[in-house]
């Protein structure tokens, strides 16, 4: 594949070809793009389609297209040595979209949207040999290896529990059921009954959020899963958030419920493991070599569900798990930082509620300590399978780093399960 196969004029001319009356078209430019990305990888994206996009965005007051900006931030990440987990993955595109209006969807929903987009893109592998295949979104009609039906029917069915387990959606089973009684194999028609974008601007963002950087069909779906592994955990650092505040407040129950509630959604964390399982391995080799410096260990919003638990051991934050993520890492130790186990042990001095309260608080902080003990357990499994005795690509060591990991408790300062009858 020669990345300059493209001559100069062809990319010259792009922004052009979107402007009416000298004004950029933005989603024009981002969709002509996306599928030049998908069609070489961002990889091997031509020098003259870089220095021109560079260009473009030199020359736009981007406060004014804060979309255009975040997709721009993350094409040219590679060419502007910028690149990382959060560009390589489109987040500063997706947090925009969550950040939008009122009618853009939570977190927790934006995961499902995601996966949902996972199962229509599958589908196009479904598709009986000689029928002709819609393009998805931006992409090209043209598969490169799809999975073959058994591993695709796999995907499809853990990918169709994790839209099925998010409230508002299909019941997973019944979307399973139809699946299975559609002729031909045939799944199209349950993919009319999955959530979709809003038919907004935003939701012309969201189909060009998906950058893979070589040309292999199971990047797509990989992708998605770590975007939606994201926002799951931007909504269980939320819920923690929640959980402190009501502390805080003396609402001891509201604060279980908020600890309970993220407990269920690091069970839906663990979900995505299950799918992310049927990639293959040969395609995960291909691609990961051009991502390297994109890591999962660059995962802010993981660290911040830490950090707001109860604050880390002091090996643990001068570890490279937060030295790769120095906002995380300052929010630490910032002066103002509260987490769960500070607000709950100064509850714990004020002697306001029973045992029994206690109690209810103390087992929804086991829960939560046991999900996320699983979740690691879960993560560093799928790692073993998938890299074997390879360093991981944020430069650790890969599963040993995984299996050192296990060592580590949300609640290490309140002893090996959270206790009700902690010392004032």
């Amino acid at each position: 594949m020669n990345p300059e196969s493209a001559g100069t004029g062809r990319w010259a001319a792009i922004g052009h070809a979107g402007e009416a009356d000298g004004d950029l078209d933005a989603m024009h430019l981002a969709r002509t793009v996306t599928r030049e990305v998908r069609r070489t990888g961002k990889h091997f994206l031509p020098q003259t389609l870089l220095l021109r996009l560079a260009e473009i965005r030199s020359g736009q007051a981007l406060d004014r297209r804060p979309h255009l900006g975040a997709f721009l931030d993350c094409v040219l990440d590679k060419h502007e040595g910028r690149y990382g987990n959060r560009t390589y993955l489109s987040l500063p595109l997706l947090e925009l979209l969550l950040d939008e209006t009122d009618d853009v969807p939570d977190p927790n929903r934006m995961a499902t949207l995601l996966i949902s987009d996972v199962i229509r893109f599958e589908l196009q592998a479904e598709a009986p040999e000689g029928e002709s295949r819609e393009p998805h979104g931006s992409r090209e009609s043209v598969d490169r290896d799809p999975p073959d039906p058994v591993t695709l029917r796999k995907r499809l069915r853990h990918a169709l529990r994790f839209v099925g387990h998010e409230p508002g959606a299909p019941e997973a089973d019944d979307l399973i059921s139809r699946a299975a009684h559609v002729p031909g194999s045939r799944w199209a028609d349950v993919a009319e009954l999955l959530p979709r974008p809003t038919v907004t601007e935003a939701g012309h963002w969201f189909d060009v959020t998906v950058q893979p950087v070589y040309v292999l069909h199971d990047e797509y779906f990989f992708i998605r899963a770590l975007q939606a592994h994201e926002m799951v955990f931007t909504a269980i650092a939320a819920d923690v958030r929640e959980a402190i505040g009501a502390l805080r407040a003396g609402r001891l129950d509201a604060a279980a419920d908020h600890v309970d509630r993220a407990a269920g959604l690091l069970d839906r964390a663990s979900a995505l493991f299950r799918m992310v399982a049927t990639m293959r391995p040969g395609h995960f080799s291909a691609f990961r070599q051009f991502t390297q410096g994109a890591s999962a260990i660059q995962s802010e919003q993981y660290k911040r569900f830490e950090i707001l638990c109860g604050l880390p051991t002091a090996p643990r934050l001068g570890s490279e798990a937060f030295t790769q993520v120095p906002a995380v890492r300052a929010e630490a130790a910032g002066e103002g930082h509260d987490t769960v186990v500070r607000a709950y042990l100064d509850l714990r001095r004020s002697a306001r509620f029973g045992e029994a309260e206690w109690n209810r608080f103390r087992n929804a902080l086991g829960g939560l300590e046991e999900r996320h003990q699983r979740w690691k357990s879960t993560h560093r499994s799928l790692a073993a399978r998938m890299l074997g005795g390879e360093h991981g690509s944020g430069g650790t060591a890969g599963v040993p780093y995984l299996a050192e990991c296990l060592d580590n408790r949300l609640f290490w300062q309140l002893g090996e399960r959270p206790r009700a009858d902690e010392p004032a």
